[in-house]
């Protein structure tokens, strides 16, 4: 009896066309496909976008647990991209027919090259195109963002890569957030205390390679008196030269510093019960550096 009942089942999926079932708006069609790595294994923290003829996007997002979308969109030409961390991004021009479904099958994503690292040996931030900066959340709702405005630092490239080391120092009283009186408070003992301690300072000698273009970068952040262990999210943009011929590496990177770990703990709450500041400071630097001297 169950095995008949699962025939039927079987049966009734099959019969049909494709959209029977889905209704869809006047003169729309339906885009999808599955996207695999170089092992036919899904993707799933890949994404996509599909552009239309003028280059406009249409819609785009991040791809299901098993590598694949299926969006719904009106009949035309479209271009189709995936991308993902570490992998080539795949291209492709698409035609969507009205009331059928454009079905790539398994697109694969190959692994991306990464770019070429800098040479071993001392280098040093190039602070003219390069800068530190920071946000914080504001009564709950807003962001302020700031910027440090002098700071230097080294790093120096070993053979393997993964054994570099690197240090920055950065002038705590050039904080800019673009108010006078805020970077006044901000320099004040209720938060950077700069009169006690005028430089915040990051050591690292811990550089992680997690494929493609992406490193964690680990050491220790001194703030406002306290050492704790920080790591940055760290993208390679590679190497390049300036304008006067001059050869230059490049990276981004991202942490997220609470408050209280540095013990700056200083709040004050509006009246609904809604903290001023917000308990943590998202930092994020655009760096390139040069070979020192």
């Amino acid at each position: 009896m169950v095995g008949s009942w699962l025939g039927n089942r079987t049966n009734r999926a099959q019969a049909g066309p494709p959209l029977a079932s889905v209704p869809l708006p006047e003169g729309a069609g339906v885009l999808g496909c599955r996207v695999l790595d170089p092992v036919n294994q899904p993707v799933p923290d890949a994404e996509f976008l599909v552009t239309d003829a003028a280059g406009r996007r249409v819609v785009g997002g991040q791809l299901d647990p098993f590598g694949s979308f299926l969006v719904t969109v009106p009949a035309g030409e479209y271009r189709l991209a995936v991308s993902a961390e570490g992998h080539a991004p795949y291209r492709a021009n698409v035609t969507v027919p009205a009331n059928e479904v454009a079905a790539l099958g398994d697109v694969t994503l190959n692994a991306a090259q990464p770019p070429p690292l800098p040479a071993p040996g001392d280098w040093e931030i190039e602070p003219t195109h390069s800068s530190i900066g920071f946000t914080a959340r504001h009564i709950g709702m807003a962001r302020v963002r700031g910027r440090f405005n002098t700071f230097a630092g080294i790093v120096r490239v070993a053979d393997n890569v993964e054994q570099s080391a690197m240090h920055v120092v950065i002038d705590a009283g050039s904080i800019d957030t673009n108010v006078r009186t805020r970077d006044g408070h901000l320099k004040s003992a209720d938060f950077l205390d700069v009169d006690r301690f005028p430089t915040v300072e990051f050591y690292s000698d811990r550089f992680t390679h997690r494929g493609g273009s992406r490193w964690g970068v680990t050491g220790a952040l001194s703030l406002h008196g306290v050492t704790r262990t920080v790591t940055l999210d760290t993208e390679y943009l590679g190497v390049g030269n300036g304008t006067e011929g001059e050869v230059r590496a490049a990276c981004r990177a991202t942490a997220e510093l609470r408050r209280d770990d540095f013990t700056m703990s200083w709040q004050s709450m509006l009246a609904r019960g809604i903290a001023m500041v917000g308990t943590s400071i998202t930092v994020d630097l655009d760096i390139q550096i040069v070979p020192k001297g």
